[in-house]
């Protein structure tokens, strides 16, 4: 019988799958993907109920669409079948197109690549069974969503086992990345793995990026693309930091002067369908995606239409606000509640159609601002705390309304000690230079997000976007120009964070995930995928199979591998290893 080698051993020089599995084991032989493989798919679910985005037990998706003859909505339901039909056919385009020769993991002129004969072993069809009550092994909270098996004979029959679609979604990205190229021009695309045995479950059930899409301009088909490369990595939510001080870049159809004269340009809005589509890009990739209006602070742009609103706008740094532009909304206007009253009618009457969740941001509130504001004429802490939270519980009352859940910045509760719904409310906590953050906040009893700056900002480490002035002699911007959140984040140190090392086990079941941060201050479309990959696959790795793993060389290997496969996929990601080191194995360790 043919010997079993357990995950982490290589066949050969080369072996990667990313983010790494609960439980793995494979043999060599070779088998190669049919052109023609097919899809079979059987269910024991009973649900024929169209329902909304329910992640933990999706059983159909929903997709609204206008009428030809009115402005209503309809409703087109995607079955499981279909969802996972069309991951199917995605999937196996990329695993008959986009894989790649895996020369540089081997030694120059290595004989690495199986033989092209006639006695090749086909992989003909992918049977996926799904059941509820599957046996998946021992999952966290006891959520078999995203759990399945992959098992898969010497001969090609291959069985993939999971409790819900998005287990399937999960199985077959995971399927993919067992495939290599052949060079032998048309010889197809074979894995030197079976037989085979997987058994995967993620760690953590929220597994996101955050991507500031507001202070430099990206594209809705550059987040797409993200999107993709997202769910390669098992990441599954896409939080859109969507407006700030700088611009408003949304189209807002009951507010049309917000993007009008909010964002930087007409050529640089997001209008209407084209968040919709980036929104059910994430549906089909097992992505959930979700904005954040960051409220009551960060709010100049929305001056440039409803001046009235805000308050301290375009007066002098670093008094009344951390980055230029300068300006907050007022706190005590009787404008602004039937403003937020129509903002968030508009964007969550479309958002909740694909989304469980609302960000509204609530970092960084400057006190001087509100000096300035007439309504409020006060920077003191207890002055403005009621206040603060009487407009928190206005946009949490909007945002609950139609059942969502509210993300805020840890601020909220660990700079204003609020009184919120914990039902209903997720704290994001982001300041690595308190370590008891976290800490703290689950043990108000917060169900808690982490993602410390010191660790998961990716911003961080490029240098400050201001420039001295000259006729400050004390300017803090010198040399070394270094930003205030150095250093770069290099992915070991991206890889090696370990959020709940200090987390008492009675209160682990609080945290539910975390979020690696890529704030645009010196990002656009051009350089987007370089800061971001491969280091946010890092971080998808530590929020799917754990946390605290120092990285070694397999780990270098498999995330090396992982980038190949993003580059075949167009994502532009980052060199993460120089190529001799990956083709000669142990050479580049001290």
């Amino acid at each position: 019988m043919r010997a079993f080698l357990w995950f982490c051993t290589f066949v050969g020089s080369s072996f990667a799958l990313w983010p790494q599995p609960r439980h793995f084991e494979h043999g060599s032989s070779t088998l190669w993907i049919s052109p023609n493989v097919e899809l079979v798919y059987s269910s024991r679910t009973a649900s024929t109920q169209p329902l909304g985005w329910l992640w933990t037990n999706v059983q159909q998706l929903i997709r609204p669409v206008h009428s030809s003859n009115s402005s209503t909505i309809g409703w087109v339901s995607l079955s499981s079948e279909t969802l996972l039909q069309s991951t199917f056919e995605r999937i196996k385009h990329n695993v008959l197109n986009r894989v790649y020769v895996p020369r540089k993991f081997y030694p120059r002129g290595a004989q690495f690549e199986p033989v092209t004969d006639d006695a090749k072993h086909y992989i003909e069809r992918i049977v996926i069974d799904e059941d509820p009550k599957t046996d998946l092994g021992s999952t966290e909270r006891n959520d078999k969503s995203e759990a399945y098996t992959i098992q898969i004979s010497k001969d090609g029959d291959t069985l993939i086992k999971i409790a819900s679609p998005l287990g399937g979604l999960q199985a077959l990205e995971t399927f993919a990345q067992l495939f290599f190229a052949h060079s032998t021009e048309s010889a197809g695309s074979y894995t030197p793995y079976a037989l085979l045995s997987i058994r995967d479950n993620p760690v953590f059930e929220h597994r996101g990026l955050n991507l500031d899409i507001s202070r430099n301009w990206i594209s809705p088909e550059d987040v797409m693309r993200t999107i993709e490369a997202m769910a390669a990595n098992k990441l599954n939510r896409l939080h859109m930091h969507a407006s700030d001080a700088q611009s408003w870049p949304l189209e807002m159809p009951f507010l049309p002067d917000l993007a009008i004269k909010g964002a930087y340009s007409h050529a640089q809005i997001w209008h209407t369908e084209d968040l919709e589509a980036v929104q059910l890009h994430g549906t089909h990739h097992g992505v959930q995606v979700f904005v954040e209006i960051d409220l009551p602070g960060h709010t100049t742009s929305i001056g440039n239409a409803y001046p009235s609103l805000v308050t301290a706008k375009d007066v002098p740094l670093p008094e009344y606000a951390l980055q230029p532009p300068s300006g907050q909304l007022q706190l005590n206007s009787s404008e602004v509640p039937p403003f937020i009253q129509t903002l968030l009618d508009d964007l969550l009457s479309r958002t909740s159609r694909h989304s469980s969740l609302f960000h509204l941001g609530g970092d960084e509130i400057n006190l001087n601002a509100y000096r300035l504001d007439p309504t409020v004429s006060s920077s003191s802490p207890q002055t403005l705390q009621p206040l603060v939270q009487k407009f928190i519980d206005h946009v949490i009352s909007i945002a609950t309304a139609p059942s969502l859940k509210v993300i805020m910045w840890e601020e909220m509760v660990l700079d204003w000690n609020l009184t919120l719904p914990q039902q209903n409310v997720i704290i994001q906590t982001w300041r690595g230079s308190d370590d008891d953050a976290l800490g703290t906040i689950l043990k108000k009893g917060y169900t808690t997000l982490f993602g410390s700056n010191a660790h998961w900002y990716l911003d961080c480490g490029h240098g400050y976007f201001v420039d001295p002035e000259p006729s400050n002699p004390d300017s803090p911007i010198k040399p070394p120009y270094l930003d205030h959140c150095s250093p770069y984040k290099n992915w070991r140190h991206v890889y090696a964070y370990d959020p709940v090392v200090d987390v008492p086990p009675s209160l682990r079941h609080l945290v539910i995930g975390g979020e690696v941060h890529l704030w645009s201050e010196l990002t656009d479309s051009v350089n987007l995928d370089d800061q971001l990959w491969p280091r946010v696959a890092a971080a998808a790795e530590v929020m799917w199979s754990a946390p605290g793993k120092k990285p070694d060389e397999s780990t270098t290997r498999r995330l090396a591998d992982m980038r190949e496969r993003l580059v075949m996929r167009g994502v532009r990601a980052g060199v993460e290893q120089m190529e001799w080191c990956l083709r000669y194995q142990g050479g580049c360790r001290l």
